[in-house]
């Protein structure tokens, strides 16, 4: 019934973040409007907007155990290319940690925006092609 169909990001520099990200997250522009521009993503069918703000917003929550956890996260199958393409740039990331054979590691847009990015592994019941599979048995219902 439902998918997620945006995820809005607060930036204080609209021209200089969408330079950035179409650089950086390969995102490509829909359309543009007052204080606003929004994405599509290579794959996947959830858009991306940058969203004009006059002030440096919170992006990410602190769960009950005293530890930052962002929004969402961004998923790839090449978890270590994409942290080299991030350092190539100078864009400020974690170290790859791998937790249970999830790796992860996050990194900051210019307006210090805290992003995960994630690569699950293939027995993981949140990995795309599970997820897949389970949509396509829930249809068959």
């Amino acid at each position: 019934m439902f998918k997620i169909g945006s995820i809005f990001i607060p930036v204080t520099d609209i021209e200089k973040s969408t330079a950035w990200y179409e650089t950086h997250l390969g995102v490509k522009k829909i359309e543009s409007w007052d204080g606003g521009v929004g994405f599509y993503l290579p794959t996947g069918s959830t858009q991306l907007a940058l969203v004009k703000v006059n002030n440096i917003q919170p992006t990410e929550f602190i769960t009950h155990e005293n530890q930052k956890n962002s929004y969402y996260n961004f998923v790839t199958d090449h978890i270590e290319a994409a942290h080299q393409h991030f350092i190539n740039n100078g864009i400020t990331t974690t170290d790859i940690t791998d937790f249970g054979g999830m790796k992860h590691f996050d990194f900051v847009d210019l307006d210090g925006n805290p992003f995960s990015v994630v690569s699950e592994v293939a027995a993981s019941p949140f990995h795309s092609e599970n997820v897949r599979k389970m949509q396509e048995r829930d249809l068959e219902r």
